[in-house]
């Protein structure tokens, strides 16, 4: 390994190269932006991408994924670009890792790591960081017996006796196992108290939408630009970890409640959706979604795509959602931008950055708002005391007047909570 491709301290290397694998017949499109995107990854951990490859892959090696020929090839390439690291955009088995390890003499890494790293370094809040802890050991279980390989080799045994290696390596799982045990306890602790909070943020009379969308597309700025906060909004991948709310008072008197989520991201691996469920929980609970695009970018479809898949996942991918076109002061004319107008008709064209199409937008907030809550005109007889109580809490009263036998009130209900207060609606007149 070339000795400046490591940090001095023998930490991770500071130049990779990096390998997508292409199986598709002579498509190699999608491998190629792939490994853009893989790029951009690898600079926010402040690595050098020293060089890339889109290898075809034509019949599958359960050892490395391509054949001999091709491997010879990647290593030397990567010798070449003096990199220090190979990153793959593809995931790789512990054995497979193991392989490419021994074969090439570098650090091996692959895009599940470098997303793993990115989002250690981006959590804030205390459930962030302990979900990046459990996604980072349960991904690190599996491939702990490359760590402890040169004891086995320093300590022979036979069939009955154990290696200092294996001994060594038994007790590292364990104390792995222990620790992801506490961390799920732990976790379960933390969400307990979230979700008391949304119980009570559930109480306030005010609807509720998530902004969702795939990973640096202008969530962030779009909510500042909505309610003139200050979230964190930088030009980079996964700017933002941790779930932030921010109260938007639409021009109707109705408060909306806008909470931004994690970007999305092609390849995230299923533990990963688990592990984050939930900080993306709130797409789910939200009474609405606002899916934000940036259509500045050719691979703005598949962005979209990948999106929906994770929303589905969710069980989000029913809810009513206003989709958004973002950063249509920078977009070029292209195909994709024809391609989404057919898939989504009825977005709105706005910019973040400079204020274009947001009063369209909040129009059509607006009107998602009328869609999730209902005006009611209720006669709640004094009996039923506790109800009046109940629909303060729940709902925006907008007037109240005492009459004979009960209490007359007009109010703006969340669609979820109506059907509680039915029975006491006023007939309306013809």
């Amino acid at each position: 390994m070339q000795g400046d491709c490591r940090n001095p301290d023998g930490g991770r290397a500071t130049r990779a190269f990096l390998v997508g694998f292409d199986f598709s017949d002579g498509r190699g499109a999608e491998a190629e932006a792939l490994l853009g995107e893989l790029a951009e990854l690898v600079s926010n951990l402040g690595m050098e991408s020293a060089g890339a490859v889109a290898a075809k892959v034509r019949n599958y090696n359960p050892a490395f994924v391509a054949g001999a020929g091709k491997c010879a090839e990647i290593i030397a390439a990567a010798e070449s670009a003096r990199a220090g690291a190979i990153i793959f955009d593809d995931e790789l088995t512990p054995a497979q890792q193991r392989n490419w390890e021994e074969k090439s003499g570098m650090e091996i890494v692959t895009r599940q790591e470098v997303i793993l790293d990115i989002f250690a370094s981006r959590a804030r809040t205390k459930e962030a960081r302990l979900q990046v802890e459990l996604a980072k050991l349960e991904y690190s279980l599996p491939r702990l017996r490359k760590a402890w390989s040169h004891l086995d080799r320093q300590r022979g045994g036979g069939v009955t006796q154990r290696g200092g290696g294996e001994s060594q390596l038994e007790l590292d799982r364990r104390g792995v196992r222990e620790r992801i045990a506490r961390l799920k306890t732990e976790l379960a602790r933390v969400r307990t108290v979230r979700a008391t909070q949304r119980k009570r943020r559930e109480r306030a009379p005010f609807p509720t939408a998530a902004i969702v969308g795939y990973t640096n597309a202008g969530k962030s700025s779009l909510i500042n630009r909505l309610s003139d906060s200050s979230l964190l909004s930088e030009d980079k991948l996964f700017a933002t970890l941790d779930p932030a709310t921010r109260r938007v008072d639409l021009p109707g008197g109705s408060p909306l409640l806008l909470t931004d989520t994690v970007g999305f991201v092609r390849k995230l691996p299923h533990r990963f959706v688990e592990a984050f469920k939930a900080t993306l929980e709130e797409a789910a609970l939200s009474d609405f979604l606002v899916h934000v695009i940036d259509v500045s970018n050719p691979d703005a479809p598949e962005h979209a795509r990948t999106t929906l898949g994770v929303l589905k996942e969710l069980g989000a991918d029913e809810k009513r959602t206003l989709t958004v076109f973002n950063k249509i002061d920078i977009a070029p004319d292209g195909a994709w931008r024809y391609a989404l107008s057919l898939d989504f008709p009825d977005a709105v064209e706005v910019s973040a950055r400079t204020g274009r199409g947001i009063g369209e937008l909040v129009a059509r907030l607006e009107g998602a708002v009328g869609e999730t809550s209902a005006f009611m005109r209720l006669f709640i007889p004094h009996s039923q005391y506790a109800q009046l109580a109940l629909l303060h809490s729940l709902a925006s009263v907008a007037s109240q007047k005492y009459a004979d036998g009960g209490v007359e009130v007009e109010a703006r209900v969340p669609a979820k909570y109506s059907e509680r207060f039915r029975e006491w609606e006023l007939q309306k007149k013809s």
